[in-house]
Formats: structure tokens, C-alpha cells, sequence
């Protein structure tokens, strides 16, 4: 038997995207030169054609469903075809607002941006370097369209991205008594001198307790509160650091030597995006870009 096909309608799918971008009806109907009712009409059309709810009213504001947010998904080739039949017509810079920690923008995400400007010369990127804490809150409430961040911040509101993944290693000068070792495990710090970070990161949390099973007990020579600021102090002879090697690693291995370290401590990094407003298709082009561009080292895994 033939599979009934689907009919389509545009204004039905611009109304979709419209109500999730403004958040209201009448804020979408603004953006699109229409009436309130007339949006209301689309998306009401639109799922009872579907079968399906796509938004659900959640303190004033009309709050996407999953539904919603997948088949936006799926209507971006479309709009992107659309773009293109349109032609270029009058030429309209497209802008990524973007926001990292200072661990990923200083150096690794500055690179990017170059690299990715100088193959999109349509394409402006505004950077906003903050403490981890902050960018996933950036995110939602829509001052940033994408972060890159190692801290995991689930929360209501955004989605979070692996793409890269790392273990735990030691970092010190070559010179260092314990760069010669293969491995290092938590025992291996007592009585070293060891740079750790801040009591803000749950990584140090986690760090004291491993040490603390094993008795072990090293001489806290400084705190930081980057992996780049404890490189630093490694390389200048102040002692070892455990540190997520990414992306690091790119930028310190010809000073310094990383060790393995033999312990459950694992870090991701992640792209941050809402799941209530479609991803702007310049995100979705620096998230590519930021995969197929960042270099392999010998610690971190791409996750794809």
C-alpha cells in the first residue's frame, strides 16, 4: 500500500520558528507583520495536523516542547534552501555571540574564531571570556547563542554537547623527579609540592578525597583557577599540577611533560545551546568548524 504523503505549509513552519525565537505570540507576530490571531492560527493548525503539542504556557511565555524543538531541527535545511533561492540580495552580516571561560578562550577558541572569520568573511564573532559559572547562565537568558565550556551545568533551559573528552593527567617540568614515570596514581603526590586549584572547582573536591583514601598528603604550593595559570606555575618549577590536559597540551607540551594519572577523574568539554530557540546557523557552523579543526593530541578523545 502507497504511503499517504504529507502536505506542507510555509507560513505554518515560519510561524513555528517565529513563536520559538520571541517566546510570545505577539512578539512572533511583530517579527513576522502578521496579527496575534494569525500566528495563533498557524501554530494551532499546525499541530492539530501534526497530532502533536509543540508549546506548552509556562509563566506568561509559550515553552517549546521537545517536539517542537526536534522539528525545528528539521526545517533548517529547508529555510537554508530558501535563503539561497532568495539570493543574496542585499548582504546582511551574521553574527555569533559567543562566550567561554578563559581555559578555552585564551589561545584555543581565539584560534578558531581567526581561522573560521578568514573562511566566512560574512561572518562577525563577538566573544565574551567569563567564569565557567556564568556561561551556561549567558546562554539562557539569550545573551549568548553558543558557549564552549569543560564545566558540566545541566539545567532546564539549555542542552549541553560533548565534544571532547579527557583523562586526568600530572603536569611538571622534565627535570621534575616524577617525569620519568609512565603512570602516576594519588599515592605517587604525598610530601610533593602540587598546585591546586581553586576550592571553587568541584575538581578540587574530588582531587583532596582521592588523596585523602590513600593518606596521601602533598604540600599545597599555590592555587589557581585555571589549568593554564597551574601549567604556568608547573613550568616555572613550583611543583606538579593535575590538570585536564585539553587544550592545554597544544599549547605547553614543548615545556613541559604530562604524565598520565591514574584515577576516575574524567572531563568533557561541551558546546551550550538553549533548547527553547532555534540554533543560529552560524553556531552550528563554529560548532563544525571547532570539530574538524581542533588538533588531536595523545589525552583527549574527539567525541562526536
Amino acid at each position: 500500500m502507497k504511503k499517504t504523503r504529507n502536505w506542507h505549509s510555509l507560513p505554518e513552519y515560519q510561524a513555528l520558528r517565529a513563536l520559538m525565537q520571541a517566546g510570545t505570540t505577539a512578539a512572533a507576530a511583530r517579527q513576522l507583520g502578521l496579527s496575534q490571531s494569525a500566528v495563533s492560527r498557524s501554530v494551532g493548525s499546525l499541530e492539530s495536523r501534526l497530532g502533536k503539542i509543540l508549546f506548552e504556557r509556562d509563566a506568561g511565555r509559550l515553552r517549546p516542547t521537545q517536539e517542537a524543538v526536534r522539528l525545528n531541527m528539521r526545517l533548517d535545511p529547508l529555510f537554508e534552501a530558501l535563503d539561497r533561492i532568495d539570493g543574496p540580495g542585499e548582504t546582511v552580516q551574521e553574527t555569533l555571540r559567543l562566550v567561554a571561560p578563559p581555559s578555552y578562550a585564551h589561545r584555543y577558541i581565539v584560534t578558531l574564531i581567526a581561522s573560521f572569520i578568514r573562511g566566512n568573511p560574512g561572518f562577525f564573532v563577538n566573544l565574551e571570556v567569563t567564569t565557567s559559572d556564568m556561561v551556561t547562565l549567558g546562554v539562557l537568558e539569550n545573551r549568548f547563542d553558543l558557549a564552549v565550556t569543560g564545566i558540566e551545568q545541566s539545567r532546564a533551559g539549555i542542552k549541553l554537547i560533548p565534544f571532547r573528552e579527557s583523562p586526568a593527567v600530572c603536569v611538571m617540568r622534565p627535570e621534575h623527579p616524577l617525569a620519568q614515570r609512565i603512570a602516576l596514581a594519588p599515592a605517587d603526590l604525598h610530601e610533593q609540592d602540587l598546585i591546586a586549584l581553586t576550592y571553587r572547582h568541584g575538581r578540587r573536591g574530588q582531587l583532596d578525597r582521592l588523596l585523602h583514601q590513600v593518606r596521601a598528603e602533598p604540600r599545597i604550593v599555590a592555587e589557581v583557577s585555571t589549568s593554564f595559570a597551574a601549567a604556568d606555575m608547573a613550568r616555572e618549577g613550583l611543583g606538579l599540577a593535575v590538570i585536564n590536559p585539553f587544550p592545554v597540551y597544544m599549547y605547553r607540551s614543548p615545556d613541559l611533560t604530562f604524565v598520565p594519572f591514574e584515577a576516575p577523574m574524567r572531563y568533557r568539554g561541551h558546546f551550550v545551546i538553549s533548547d527553547q530557540r532555534p540554533v543560529p546557523r552560524i553556531a552550528r557552523a563554529f560548532m563544525r568548524h571547532l570539530r574538524l579543526n581542533t588538533p588531536s593530541d595523545p589525552f583527549s578523545d574527539k567525541n562526536l
